[in-house]
C-alpha cells in the first residue's frame, strides 16, 4: 500500500484483516481502525464487556472493554465508583523530566487545581467555560467564520483541493491559537509541540497509548519545550495584556478564597486547551467533508434547510467520533456489568465510538438521520462531570465550517484515484489526506 507522509510520521503497515468472530477482534493492532466498525458488531453481539488479560491498572489486573452506551453512561456519571485514571503520563523517567526542567505534570496541575470532583467543577465554570463553552463561546463566530473563509480564498479558485492540509487541520489551529493569545505566526512551532502532545494517542500501542522509554524521553523533552514557549507568552501578558486566555487566567480571581493562579497552574490550563482544540477537531471536520462528498444528496437537504446543519454535525460526531474510547477509569471497589465480574483495581476502556454505534442507543445506527430526535445524546465528548470541556468551542467550528462549504462549494466530490481513506493509527479516528473536487458555487 502506499506509503502517505503526515507531520508526526508515515503510514504505517495495515496488516489487520476484517474480523469475523470474536478470536478476530483486536481493537488496538495495526491497521484495526480499518474495520474498527465491523469490531463494534461482534462486541455488541458477542461480549460487550471485553476482557484484556493483565492489562489493568495495578499489577495482577485486568482491563475490560465496554462497548455499550448504557454501561459507559453508567461509568461516567458514577466518579466515586470509577475513578478517573490519567493514562497519558508516561513512565517516570518522562514525570522527572517534566519536573526537573518543566513545570511539573499535567497531574501535577491537576493535584492543585482539580483534586477531585467538585473542585473539577470549579475549574471548568470559572477557567475554561468563560472561553469554550457554549454561549460565551459565541463570541469567536465572527473570528472563526474569518479564518474559515480566508483559508478557503487560498484554494477555492483551484477546483480541488487536499483538505486535512489545507483546511481541516489549519482551521482549528488558528481558532485555539487565538483564543490563548499565542502569535498566529508561531503556528508551524506550535503544530509541531501539538502533534507531540497528541503523539502518544497516535504513536501509542496497547489501550494504555504506551511509548517505548527513548519516546517517552524525547516527548517528554519536546513538551517541556512547549511549556517554556507558553511560561514565555504568560511573562508577554503581563507586560501586554490582551483580550486571550491567557490574561484571563493571569488576572482571574479564582475559587472561595479568591486566588491568583501560579504559573505552573497557568501552564497546565493552557496545555489542556491546545491538546484538546486542534486534532480532535480537525478530524471532526474531516469526517464532515468526506461525508458532504459522498453523500450529494444530503447536501441538497441541508441546503434546503440550514437549521439540519447542526443535526447533522451531532450524527457526524456520533458516527465517526474523533476519539474512539480511552482507558481512563480504575474500578475502586469489586463490580459487575453485564454478568461480568470485574475486581476493583481493574481498568475500564470506555469505547466511545462503539457506543455510538450501539442498536440499543437509536435504530439505523450506521447511517445519518437528519431527524433523529436527540442527536447530541452520543458519547463522542463523554458526558458527566469530566465531559470534554471544549466540546461547544469544536460544535461551533463544525457548524460554521460545515455552512460555509455549503455557501461556497458545489458538486463536492472525492477526487478519482487520490483517495484510499484509510485512518492514522492508534485510538483517534483520523483519515491521513482527503482529496476533493468541487465547482465554486454561484
Amino acid at each position: 500500500m502506499a506509503q502517505a507522509p503526515h507531520a508526526s510520521g508515515h503510514r504505517a503497515d495495515q496488516i489487520t484483516e476484517c474480523p469475523v468472530n470474536l478470536d478476530d477482534v483486536d481493537l488496538f493492532s495495526p491497521g484495526a481502525q480499518e474495520f474498527w466498525f465491523d469490531s463494534y458488531k461482534i462486541l455488541h453481539d458477542q461480549a460487550p464487556v471485553h476482557r484484556i488479560a493483565g492489562e489493568g491498572g495495578l499489577p495482577g489486573t485486568d482491563a475490560f472493554i465496554l462497548s455499550k452506551y448504557d454501561d459507559i453512561a453508567m461509568v461516567v456519571r458514577d466518579p466515586e465508583k470509577f475513578q478517573f485514571y490519567n493514562a497519558s503520563e508516561g513512565d517516570e523517567a518522562a514525570q522527572e523530566i517534566f519536573r526537573d526542567q518543566g513545570f511539573g505534570t499535567t497531574q501535577d496541575t491537576w493535584d492543585t487545581l482539580r483534586p477531585n470532583i467538585e473542585e473539577h467543577k470549579r475549574h471548568r465554570m470559572e477557567l475554561t467555560d468563560p472561553w469554550v463553552a457554549l454561549p460565551a463561546a459565541e463570541r469567536h463566530t465572527a473570528m472563526i467564520t474569518k479564518a474559515a473563509n480566508d483559508l478557503m480564498d487560498k484554494w477555492i479558485d483551484s477546483g480541488s483541493v487536499e483538505l486535512v492540509k489545507e483546511f481541516a487541520a489549519p482551521l482549528p489551529q488558528i481558532v485555539i491559537t487565538t483564543i490563548l493569545g499565542f502569535p498566529l505566526a508561531d503556528m508551524p512551532t506550535t503544530r509541531g509541540w501539538e502533534e507531540d502532545q497528541v503523539k502518544r494517542f497516535v504513536y501509542g500501542f496497547s489501550h494504555k497509548n504506551l511509548l517505548s522509554p527513548d519516546d517517552e524521553k524525547s516527548n517528554a523533552e519536546a513538551l517541556v519545550a512547549f511549556q517554556h514557549y507558553i511560561s514565555e507568552q504568560i511573562e508577554d501578558k503581563r507586560q501586554n495584556p490582551k483580550d486571550d486566555m491567557i490574561t484571563f487566567l493571569l488576572n482571574v480571581e479564582y475559587g472561595p478564597e479568591k486566588r491568583r493562579l501560579s504559573d505552573a497552574e497557568i501552564i497546565g490550563v493552557v496545555y489542556g486547551m491546545h491538546i484538546g482544540g486542534n486534532e480532535t477537531t480537525q478530524y471532526a471536520l474531516t469526517a464532515e467533508a468526506m461525508l458532504l462528498a459522498q453523500q450529494p444528496a444530503l447536501v441538497e437537504e441541508l441546503r434546503a434547510d440550514r437549521t439540519r446543519v447542526r443535526f447533522f454535525v451531532e450524527e457526524a460526531l456520533r458516527l465517526h467520533a474523533p476519539t474512539q474510547g480511552l482507558s481512563t477509569r480504575l474500578v475502586a471497589e469489586d463490580t459487575e456489568i453485564r454478568g461480568v465480574k470485574i475486581p476493583a483495581g481493574s481498568m475500564l476502556h470506555l469505547r466511545y465510538g462503539a457506543a455510538n454505534r450501539d442498536p440499543d442507543l437509536c435504530p439505523a445506527t450506521d447511517s445519518i438521520d437528519l431527524t433523529r430526535k436527540n442527536p447530541g445524546r452520543h458519547l463522542t465528548f463523554s458526558m458527566g462531570p469530566r465531559v470534554c470541556p471544549g466540546a461547544g468551542l469544536s460544535r461551533l467550528e463544525q457548524n460554521i465550517a460545515v455552512n460555509v462549504m455549503l455557501d461556497r462549494l458545489d458538486n463536492l466530490r472525492l477526487a478519482p484515484g487520490k483517495n484510499d481513506l484509510t485512518h492514522q493509527p492508534g485510538i483517534m479516528l483520523g483519515l491521513w489526506d482527503l482529496h476533493l473536487e468541487f465547482d465554486q458555487r454561484a
